[in-house]
């Protein structure tokens, strides 16, 4: 296996906002089970919890009046395979994981339950090397516009796909989303999205560090415009 190069550990130290002093600590947390024994299962378990417990603190914090059942449903939509699988694609995840033959020849790294799982495997890693004070910064940095974005009242369904099913129940034209700049560096570049549906009411606008969370930005954005919770 070999070590990540200095120019990759700056470009993913950057994307992750946080920096390894342990380079072994993050290659094993990047390890996929398929390369061997020194893999990132154990970090994945320890992650986990982590991550569980991190963002309910917060939810905890952020809805003071919400119910349990609520809380709950809404842990589950940020802490799913699905979201962490984007985040990992926000971060180019896939380009740094260590993968067995087999599972590089198969696609490995662009498998979404890998990603999710070397995400979760690095949750425990900054935990391990810097506390928990660190790692609760650290992630709640990186669900940070998610968290921003939660309405208790809101479907557990992303605002892109609401917004489809919206204007398909009314027959309407599907949204259309289109990226009207990007700015920064390219390891940290800053996507502003236009969200049109065609009509009276015009488009909306986000910006985000990825253009995947920008579309549901503006895609929340147009909810609200039209009305629909």
């Amino acid at each position: 296996m070999s070590s990540l190069s200095k120019t990759k550990l700056n470009q993913l130290s950057k994307a992750l906002n946080y920096t390894f002093s342990d380079i072994s600590l993050l290659e094993k947390a990047l390890s996929h089970r398929s390369v061997g024994s020194n893999n990132n299962e154990r970090l994945e378990f320890l992650g986990d919890s982590l991550l569980n417990f991190l963002i309910a603190e917060n939810l905890y914090q952020r809805f003071p009046k919400a119910r349990e059942g609520d809380l709950s449903r809404l842990r589950a939509s940020l802490v799913k395979g699905e979201t962490l699988a984007e985040l990992a694609k926000d971060f180019d995840l896939g380009e740094f994981l260590y993968l067995g033959e087999g599972e590089l020849k198969s696609g490995g790294f662009r498998r979404a339950s890998i990603l999710a799982d070397a995400v979760e495997a690095l949750i425990g890693a900054i935990y391990l090397e810097s506390g928990m004070d660190r790692c609760r910064d650290t992630v709640l940095h990186w669900f940070g516009e998610r968290l921003d974005a939660i309405d208790l009242n809101s479907s557990v369904k992303d605002p892109k796909t609401r917004l489809q099913e919206y204007l398909q129940e009314l027959r309407q034209p599907l949204p259309v989303y289109t990226v009207e700049s990007q700015l920064g560096q390219a390891h940290s570049p800053e996507f502003q999205v236009s969200c049109d549906i065609g009509r009276s009411q015009g488009k909306t606008v986000a910006t985000s560090s990825s253009k995947r969370n920008a579309e549901k930005l503006a895609a929340a954005a147009m909810l609200k415009q039209l009305g629909v919770r």
